[in-house]
């Protein structure tokens, strides 16, 4: 399901959609493993510090698509993938915490900010996570991610820990911060 919506920017009308991704183009392939070069060099590489090369991105991207436990979520702009998001469900012997999922690896290319995708995206996951019956979704940042916090905190996360060596950055030690949300109408778990 892809809903598209457009964005005046300046003079200039641009279409943006997020979409749950099932299969790959080459081109498509080939924007997303662009996009992801793009959000690693800018600091916000979901892991990589820097960037991997085109065949390890595209077998990471390929890859994500055959785990069962992973959902690939894909943000374009102008029919564009520009960013993506993971949500993860918990592996089938995890009883005890299969009411959560995890929001991971987000990213929007510093090329396609400023245009509200990045809050799309995330409510794509929700939502999805919501239909799926997830009570609860989890994520973690680091602190250097000042745009992700102010996001995700005025999408009524709650910071509920910082880990003080969540990641290692150009040689300096950089604190997580970890957040979730309570999916269900009046924000209960059932």
């Amino acid at each position: 399901m892809s809903a598209t919506t457009s964005s005046v920017v300046g003079n200039l009308q641009h279409s943006l959609s997020v979409e749950r991704a099932s299969e790959f183009t080459e081109e498509d392939l080939h924007a997303l493993c662009e996009a992801a070069d793009a959000a690693i060099i800018d600091g916000g590489g979901f892991g990589w510090v820097n960037p991997p090369g085109r065949m390890a991105l595209e077998r990471y991207f390929r890859g994500v698509l055959l785990v069962p436990e992973r959902e690939l979520f894909l943000a374009r702009l102008d029919g564009i993938i520009v960013g993506s998001a993971q949500l993860v469900r918990p592996p089938r012997n995890n009883e005890a915490q299969a009411f959560t999922a995890t929001l991971m690896h987000s990213f929007i290319a510093p090329y396609a900010r400023g245009f509200g995708l990045a809050r799309r995206l995330t409510l794509r996951v929700e939502e999805a996570a919501r239909a799926l019956g997830y009570q609860v979704l989890n994520l973690d940042v680091r602190e250097t991610q000042e745009a992700a916090i102010a996001l995700y905190e005025g999408l009524g996360y709650i910071r509920w820990g910082v880990h003080p060596a969540y990641a290692r950055v150009g040689g300096r030690t950089i604190r997580g911060i970890h957040y979730f949300k309570l999916l269900q109408p009046g924000g209960r778990i059932a």
